[in-house]
């Protein structure tokens, strides 16, 4: 019970007068339609995770997020033309009826964003960027403006991965395409935008720029984040001003690692990415590294068959871990509909995800004499009295004793007391840090 106490208490210190007014002062937590359903979302399966989002909430779980798709008469189709894109008559994408029976009448997303908000929740939309070719090829004309789609298109430039949109040019006939395309998402209630192909695969200075300030535009309050990754650490400054999110590492699955090719990304690839990140994050900037892959992956993921995760459940407790205490959004992946006990475990664990949510300082430690072992440390609290933790990992294929002395994990000498933020078992005093961890194994501690 003490932990839960001092995790509520910690989630508190939030709404102190310091983070208010700061979009995303603490990085976001949500859940994402990608890894379960890819492009086939309905209404139906939306709401039904919705409802199960709900009882994550107490827990600090806030964002539904419907990702790539939701215009498409038939996803599964295998060129743009059999996907059936639908638009407006201004070029905008509109949810398709097929799937989205509330959107009828020309009320678009609204009716779902209302049906997100009275649950208490907050509503997002994913997006790649640029204009639908179709509107490009009709010159559809940009709502409130005299500009038409064709002087707001580069069609020199499309994304490499996905067919249906040219670029936006950088002139004010492609700022106000941007400008009404956020103006609609805010009038259907958005909170949320994710936008693709922009942050890598290539990186679009103009375009981050054109939506950020869309946003300003809109007078809504909307979280920008950036996908894919891994956007370069050379933009830092860029994206921070831009955007509240963007992705750090490419697309993230079920696995520990996906080597030779690198790509998709496992778990591994967090450790790099996060410390690399690690001081860029700060209230209303949180570097990414992308969704949590847990639970069911199913009816139709957007990579692969429809499948339970392939984590083992130490490897998807080590990514959580990592992931809360290097202070990345933490958003959901699998379908919320089939929740097995343990990842409802692991995911409603409020001590851990209190590190996450107000952490002031978190960072990795450098030089530990173990090859296999990684360590990161944080603090909550005042700078004059903190509260401390630590969390130590094995990246390694073999079980790890590792050991350590509290000078050696950049905590202050002595002796402390360790409480462990997943079992809330507490250990005697000791003047160093002993633990035996499995394969790909981890734990995090409040240290007193």
């Amino acid at each position: 019970m003490r932990l839960i106490h001092l995790a509520v208490a910690a989630m508190a210190a939030l709404t102190l007068p310091a983070m208010a007014g700061t979009i995303a002062a603490a990085p976001p937590m949500g859940w994402n339609s990608w890894d379960a359903y890819g492009f086939t979302i309905t209404e139906d399966q939306f709401k039904a995770n919705v409802a199960e989002l709900v009882k994550l909430k107490p827990s600090g779980w806030t964002y539904a997020v419907i990702d790539e798709g939701w215009y498409m008469d038939d996803p599964f189709g295998k060129s743009l033309n059999e996907r059936k894109y639908r638009l407006d008559a201004n070029g905008l994408l509109i949810p398709s009826l097929l799937r989205f029976s509330s959107a009828a009448a020309g009320l678009g997303l609204k009716p779902l964003g209302d049906f997100v908000h009275a649950k208490g929740l907050k509503f997002g939309v994913h997006v790649v960027r640029g204009i639908p070719k179709q509107a490009v090829e009709a010159d559809l004309p940009i709502a409130g403006t005299a500009f038409h789609a064709a002087e707001a298109a580069n069609t020199a430039d499309t994304c490499p991965w996905d067919d249906g949109n040219y670029g936006i040019r950088d002139n004010a006939a492609g700022q106000a395409y941007y400008d009404s395309m956020v103006k609609l998402y805010a009038a259907w209630g958005v909170d949320f935008i994710k936008i693709d192909c922009i942050s890598d695969h290539p990186y679009v200075a103009s375009e981050i720029r054109q939506v950020s300030q869309a946003i300003k535009h809109s007078g809504r309050d909307i979280v920008l984040s950036l996908s894919p990754g891994p956007t370069s650490i050379d933009h830092a400054a860029e994206v921070g001003r831009l955007a509240q999110m963007w992705r750090i590492a490419d697309d993230s699955w079920d696995g520990w690692s996906f080597a030779p090719n690198g790509w998709p990304n496992g778990v591994l690839t967090g450790f790099e990415k996060l410390a690399a990140w690690h001081s860029y994050a700060k209230p209303g900037n949180w570097p990414d590294a992308d969704m949590l892959p847990f639970g069911s992956l199913r009816p139709h993921p957007g990579l692969g068959e429809p499948r339970q995760s392939r984590l083992t459940q130490g490897e998807a407790r080590t990514m959580f871990t990592l992931w809360a205490i290097g202070r990345s959004p933490l958003i959901l992946g699998g379908n919320l509909t089939e929740l097995d006990d343990f990842t409802r475990s692991l995911v409603t664990n409020d001590a851990v995800i209190a590190v996450n949510q107000t952490a002031r300082e978190s960072k990795p430690v450098e030089s530990l004499s173990q090859p296999a072992a990684r360590a990161w440390v944080a603090q909550t609290g005042s700078a004059k009295k903190p509260t401390r933790y630590v969390a130590v990992f094995n990246t390694g294929d073999t079980p790890l004793a590792f050991s350590a002395t509290w000078q050696q994990l950049s905590l202050p000498g002595g002796v402390h007391v360790l409480t462990d933020l997943w079992s809330g078992k507490t250990s005697k005093a000791a003047a160093a840090l002993t633990v035996t961890l499995p394969v790909h194994g981890s734990t995090i501690y409040r240290v007193d």
